[in-house]
């Protein structure tokens, strides 16, 4: 059974830190472009940063680059996601995904998801 389950999230002030993770199971995710998305209420689902299979490409949002570092380790199977400095602007579910054709933008690229994991980042 395929399955990406996410952790980290919760409520932080502004400037602050979290640090996400989702394990992967039921699949080779080493195989697998790697990434993290975001959705805030009535916006849409909108790809934050992603990683190639070996990490040699990353993939950082505008609106995150220096702030966010994605991360990956094979063995383990798992994918992480370092958000320092934490802005209201953050705040949204933040979902993790796996695309076996590569890292591309839009959503119906991603063959898995995650439920989820709810980021609030309080002014």
């Amino acid at each position: 059974q395929v399955q990406l389950v996410e952790s980290g999230g919760g409520s932080v002030q502004a400037g602050g830190s979290l640090r996400l993770s989702c394990a992967a199971s039921g699949f080779t995710a080493s195989v697998y472009c790697m990434a993290w998305f975001r959705q805030a209420p009535g916006k849409e689902r909108e790809r934050v940063t992603s990683t190639s299979t070996r990490s040699a490409t990353t993939y950082y949002a505008d609106s995150v680059k220096g702030r966010f570092t994605i991360s990956r380790d094979n063995a383990k199977n798992t994918l992480y996601l370092q958000m320092n400095n934490l802005r209201p602007e953050d705040t949204a579910m933040y979902f993790c995904a796996a695309s076996r054709v590569g890292c591309v933008s839009g959503t119906a690229g991603y063959n898995y998801w995650g439920q989820g994991t709810q980021v609030t980042v309080s002014s």
